[in-house]
C-alpha cells in the first residue's frame, strides 16, 4: 500500500516501519495507526521477514497524538458519546497492539522525545533500545488521559509504575533501562548500530522458533489480565478527556495553541515545554 505517514522498508529479513512526520515530530494523526497496524501485516506476511524494527524519522521517536488545533479525533466535545468514543480508543488500541500480536518480534528504537500516544507504539513493541537522552513520559496523565494500551502496568513495577503515571514525570534513556521501563540506553551516536546488530542477530532464528518464543512470554501476560486492564485504559481515556479540567485544555489548545496548552499544564512540574 501507499502509506502517508510512515515508510515501509525491508533489507534481506530484516523490517524497518520508520514514522515519517518529521514536522510534527512524527505525533499521531488519525491514520497513523491503521498505516502501522498494515505495516506490521506486510511483514508478517513477507515469508523473508524474521525481525521488524520501529522508528522515527528526524529529531524525535514520536510525540504522541497530533493535537493540532482544531483537530479531534473524534465527535465535537458537545457531543460526546461514551460508547463512540470507546469504540474510536479500542480501535486505536488495537492497532497499536499489532506490534505486540505481529509473529515477529518487534523492536522500538526510541531516540528524542517518546511521549503520550507514542509511549504507546514503544511500549507495544518487544524490546526497546533507546538512546540515552532519550525522553520517555505520559504527560497526560496530568490532564486530558490515560494510557490505551496500560503497557506501563505491565513493564514496571506496581510502585514505579504508580510513580510515574500520577506525576507525568518523564524519565530519560538512562534511567529506563534502570528501572525496567526498557531493555537497554546507548549513547545516541550508536543507537541504529545496536539496534541493527539485535535484529540482525534474532534474525539468525527461524520463525517458528521466534514466534513460539514471543508466545511464550506474551500468554503470561494476557494470563495476568492485560486485555482487560486495556478495557479500562481506554474507558478511562475518554473519561479523562472529557472531565471539566480536560474539556477547559482542549479547548485552551484550540483557542491559544498547543503550546500555551502545554506550558500550562506542564509548566509547574518545570518538565516538557521547560525542554528539562
Amino acid at each position: 500500500m501507499a502509506y502517508q505517514t510512515l515508510r515501509y522498508e525491508k533489507a534481506g529479513r530484516i523490517a524497518r516501519i520508520v514514522l515519517n512526520r518529521p514536522e510534527r515530530l512524527n505525533a499521531i494523526s488519525a491514520e497513523m495507526p491503521g498505516e502501522l497496524e498494515a505495516a506490521v501485516a506486510a511483514a508478517n506476511g513477507d515469508p523473508e521477514v524474521r525481525v521488524i524494527i520501529l522508528k522515527g524519522e528526524g529529531r524525535a521517536f514520536c510525540a504522541g497524538f497530533d493535537l493540532s488545533p482544531g483537530l479531534y479525533t473524534g465527535p465535537p466535545m458537545g457531543e460526546w458519546d461514551p460508547t463512540l468514543d470507546y469504540a474510536m480508543t479500542t480501535h486505536f488500541a488495537r492497532q497499536f497492539m499489532s506490534l505486540w500480536y505481529s509473529r515477529k518480534p518487534t523492536i522500538a528504537q526510541v531516540h528524542g522525545w517518546c511521549v503520550a500516544g507514542g509511549t504507546d507504539l514503544a511500549l507495544c513493541s518487544d524490546i526497546i533500545v533507546a538512546a540515552e537522552d532519550a525522553r520517555i513520559g505520559y504527560p497526560p496523565a496530568r490532564v486530558w488521559g490515560s494510557p490505551l494500551t496500560a503497557m506501563w502496568v505491565y513493564r514496571l513495577s506496581a510502585e514505579r509504575a504508580k510513580a510515574l503515571l500520577l506525576t507525568g514525570d518523564p524519565v530519560d534513556g538512562r534511567t529506563a533501562e534502570r528501572i525496567g521501563l526498557i531493555y537497554r540506553a546507548v549513547p545516541a551516536e550508536r543507537l541504529e548500530a545496536e539496534v541493527e546488530a539485535l535484529a540482525s542477530r534474532m534474525a539468525n532464528i527461524p520463525v517458528s522458533q521466534l514466534a513460539s518464543m514471543k508466545l511464550l512470554v506474551n500468554q503470561a501476560y494476557e494470563n495476568m489480565g492485560l486485555r482487560t486492564t486495556q478495557l479500562l485504559g481506554c474507558i478511562f481515556d475518554g473519561m479523562m478527556r472529557h472531565t471539566p479540567e480536560g474539556r477547559a485544555w482542549r479547548d485552551l489548545i484550540d483557542q491559544k495553541g498547543i503550546k500555551v496548552a502545554i506550558e500550562a499544564r506542564d509548566g509547574p512540574f518545570g518538565d516538557y515545554s521547560a525542554g528539562r
